[in-house]
């Protein structure tokens, strides 16, 4: 081996190392070795930054965007809350959400994916009186395994596209991982749907903190022009179930009525009693087109050009509210705030929101222009609580958000634009029509994913100029000496998902990727049937928790430990391995 090699391996093997440590963050652990590697003088000072701008980069930073506005315009709840039903068993659960997350996930970052399912997945959870961990798990593999279908779905399938061409001039396109993804997928998640979800450990403790369980008391108005105007309010328990909210009454010509409101006609105007958490409530307003409050109020507020928050605050004993109301201290003309709903432990609240007596100790949910809410908690003398990350659904562009990124994907599959210009318009799109707010737009980026990629990249073009992959190709060609050209395909598959397993998926990939190159060329096959099976072992971490970031986002909801994963993980990996090699044969011919 030469100097530089000698360096570069030492690198990747320290990266690694911390890695499987986790000590020290990946991002942190990264950026250190591409630093290390430039004053070593084996990565080249004008390279030294070029993953950041690398095609690879800007698209795992522009899916993260695009996914969350498609959360904000209510595109992922239109799905959620017409399939998901509480009454059903924890089968057919499992393989309906594991049905959607793998659909989701073809389409959008299947972190992105997950961290909007679950949610739902939990909520479901507590409906039916189980356990959120024996159902987050088959969720969090079948987000995975669904990423694989397409080119934007999971970042190696980026990253594997990005180093295709350019090692061989042309990119895989948006569809070219659907057969073996799709085969592969569809066999993993039926394994897990059907089999797999019965191997978790059942545990007592793996329940949801009391906290996360509180509930407030809201109300939301209906419009004129509704076309629920004229049904009776027993009409909309389906959709309240749905999205789980419990409709409480309704409020007419300031007289709330109990009882018999749910066969009671609805008129403009009327006032829905509602109790719920906060992104249920937002859901249910969004799936019913319902407005926040009176006509005049919800006037104000639409014309809020900067958009809306949610803020969640605590009421002291001298906080100005306290012992008045809403109304009284004029917080709607003074501050454009609206009380949304309250919060007050073991209390019944039988008034108007803003007709209600506030207390010390209560907890308001109030609707604020955008970026207000830390002035209107000072100017209340009230204490904000840790922000949860509530938003309100821009209902009205659903159909907008949709129809924006249907076309981006369109056109990036045909190839009549490029896939990061595509995606780079959309939210451009999302900006410009507030679907996301310009502060929120660099919230949504995960930058230590961006910091990981834009170090490991220039790290391992570093490891191919030197000849490393090379080196590493040869290697496992001299082990696999006399084996068919499938057998060693079999093999790489085998020690890159091993490698997955451990290892961020991402950086796994880097290294994998011109390995796989290489073995190809050395054998004289082509090289699509390596780089596929490097696509599905990097993206199938099924093993641990730190394999893939889907399994660690469910280690503490679902109450899970390091050695639950094995359990359906190796059967899942072993299904992955026997299933994919053969649709990358029949697929992708050597």
């Amino acid at each position: 081996m030469t100097q530089d090699q000698i360096i570069l391996f030492a690198l990747f093997g320290a990266v690694f190392g911390f890695l499987l440590w986790g000590r020290f963050r990946y991002d942190i652990v990264a950026f250190s070795a591409l630093m290390i590697g430039v004053i070593l003088g084996v990565v080249p000072t004008d390279k030294a930054f070029s993953g950041f701008g690398h095609p690879a980069t800007l698209v795992v930073a522009l899916v993260l965007v695009v996914s969350a506005g498609l959360v904000r315009s209510g595109a992922v709840f239109l799905i959620t809350r017409t399939l998901v039903d509480a009454s059903r068993g924890l089968g057919a659960h499992i393989a309906l959400m594991g049905g959607i997350g793998g659909v989701l996930s073809a389409f959008m970052n299947n972190v992105a994916a997950l961290a909007l399912l679950m949610p739902v997945d939990v909520q479901t959870a507590r409906k039916a009186g189980r356990a959120p961990g024996l159902s987050l798990m088959p969720l969090s593999f079948a987000t995975i395994l669904g990423g694989m279908v397409t080119l934007i779905g999971t970042p190696p399938n980026i990253i594997i596209a990005a180093i295709r061409e350019e090692t061989l001039g042309a990119p895989f396109a948006m569809f070219d991982f659907a057969p073996v993804g799709g085969v592969t997928a569809i066999a993993g998640l039926l394994f897990v749907a059907l089999i797999g979800w019965r191997l978790i450990p059942q545990r007592e403790d793996a329940t949801l903190r009391s906290a996360d369980l509180a509930n407030y008391i809201a109300e939301l108005t209906v419009p004129a022009g509704s076309p629920h105007i004229g049904k009776r309010l027993a009409e909309l328990e389906e959709t309240a179930t749905k999205t789980d909210v419990a409709i409480l009454g309704l409020i007419r010509d300031d007289k709330r009525r109990y009882g018999t409101a749910l066969n009671t006609d609805i008129k403009a105007g009327d006032a829905l009693v509602l109790e719920a958490q906060p992104d249920a409530l937002d859901e249910f307003r969004a799936a019913l087109s319902l407005d926040f409050a009176d006509a005049p109020r919800e006037e104000a507020l639409r014309a809020e050009g900067d958009g809306l928050d949610l803020l969640e605050i605590v009421i002291q004993r001298d906080s100005r509210i306290t012992g008045k109301t809403a109304q009284s201290i004029g917080l709607h003309w003074r501050q454009r705030a609206v009380v949304m709903g309250i919060s007050r432990e073991g209390q019944q609240i039988t008034s108007q929101m803003r007709k209600t007596v506030i207390r010390a100790g209560d907890i308001l949910l109030l609707l604020v222009p955008k970026n207000k809410g830390e002035d209107i908690a000072d100017w209340l003398g009230a204490l904000t609580l840790a922000d949860r990350g509530l938003a309100v659904t821009q209902n009205t562009k659903t159909w907008s958000a949709i129809g924006l990124f249907a076309a981006a994907v369109a056109a990036a599959s045909f190839g009549l634009v490029y896939l990061p210009v595509a995606l780079g318009l959309v939210v451009v799109a999302y900006v410009l029509t507030k679907i996301i707010p310009l502060g929120e737009l660099y919230t949504h980026i995960e930058w230590p994913v961006v910091v990981l990629l834009g170090s490991m990249i220039p790290l391992g073009a570093a490891l191919e100029d030197a000849g490393g992959t090379e080196l590493i190709a040869n290697s496992l060609i001299n082990l696999t000496q006399g084996m068919p050209a499938w057998a060693i395909l079999t093999v790489l598959m085998i020690v890159t998902m091993s490698l997955s397993d451990v290892l961020n998926n991402t950086a796994t990939t880097i290294v994998a990727a011109p390995v796989g190159i290489q073995m190809a060329q050395s054998l004289g096959v082509s090289p699509d049937p390596f780089l596929m099976a490097v696509a599905v072992a990097a993206s199938c971490a099924f093993l641990t928790p730190i394999g893939h970031k889907n399994n660690t986002l469910i280690l503490g909801p679902g109450g899970y430990r390091f050695s639950d994963y094995w359990r359906i993980g190796l059967p899942l990996e072993v299904i992955v391995a026997a299933v994919s090699i053969p649709a990358i044969l029949i697929f992708w011919p050597l």
